[in-house]
């Protein structure tokens, strides 16, 4: 989904380290340690990425002066080639509410370690995850584990646009929980991927 985007003006130290070209690659500023809190820090390091809106849920709440109603947008952002990002907004316009998500999903912004960890495999290509991982969201565990190539995406539509968007092409899913739930379904699954960055292999990261 396309939005026309606005002329980026960087307000923080790394934002204004990114515009002046400091930063060879989004890896760097990832091994800098240094918090992102602009959205056009994502933009400028990875212009190819793709979002999908996963789901869009319309809330009520009742105050003094009637019923409010806004909006909660659930999107994915990817580049299918290593990095996904997950994030939520909330507005009374549909529109915005999206739009919100997708910044905020810019700024969750993980790096997914991928491999091919299967022994039925062992073809050393980057489509799978190169370790078993779990990740929680609510009532919601899904847990990844290496498959062969060819094999395919086992699991959901839901997983399956998370982990697309990452760049996963193999994988078998095992999932518990109410996976109806497609906030705690795809968070869970983001979740997850981001952790297949954090397990040490071999002793290093």
């Amino acid at each position: 989904m396309a939005y026309e985007q606005e002329v980026w003006v960087p307000v923080t130290g790394l934002g204004k380290k990114v515009m002046a070209g400091e930063f060879a690659s989004f890896d760097e500023i990832l091994a800098s340690g240094q918090p992102i809190k602009e959205a056009g820090i994502v933009d400028a390091m990875l212009p190819d990425l793709v979002d999908e809106v996963l789901c869009i849920d319309m809330m009520q709440r009742m105050t003094d002066s009637g019923r409010r109603i806004k909006f909660r947008a659930v999107v994915v952002i990817g580049n299918k080639n290593g990095y996904v990002g997950f994030g939520q907004g909330r507005d009374v316009q549909v529109g915005t509410a999206i739009k919100k998500a997708i910044t905020n999903a810019k700024l969750n912004i993980v790096k997914v370690r991928r491999g091919c960890g299967s022994w039925e495999c062992g073809c050393g290509m980057k489509h799978s995850v190169p370790m078993q991982v779990t990740g929680k969201a609510g009532s919601v565990t899904v847990t990844l584990k290496p498959a062969p190539k060819g094999i395919g995406l086992v699991t959901g539509d839901v997983g399956k646009k998370v982990l697309t968007l990452a760049g996963i092409q193999d994988v078998w899913v095992y999932t518990s929980g109410n996976t109806r739930t497609t906030l705690n379904y795809a968070k869970a699954t983001y979740n997850a991927l981001r952790e297949t960055n954090l397990i040490r292999i071999g002793g290093r990261k």
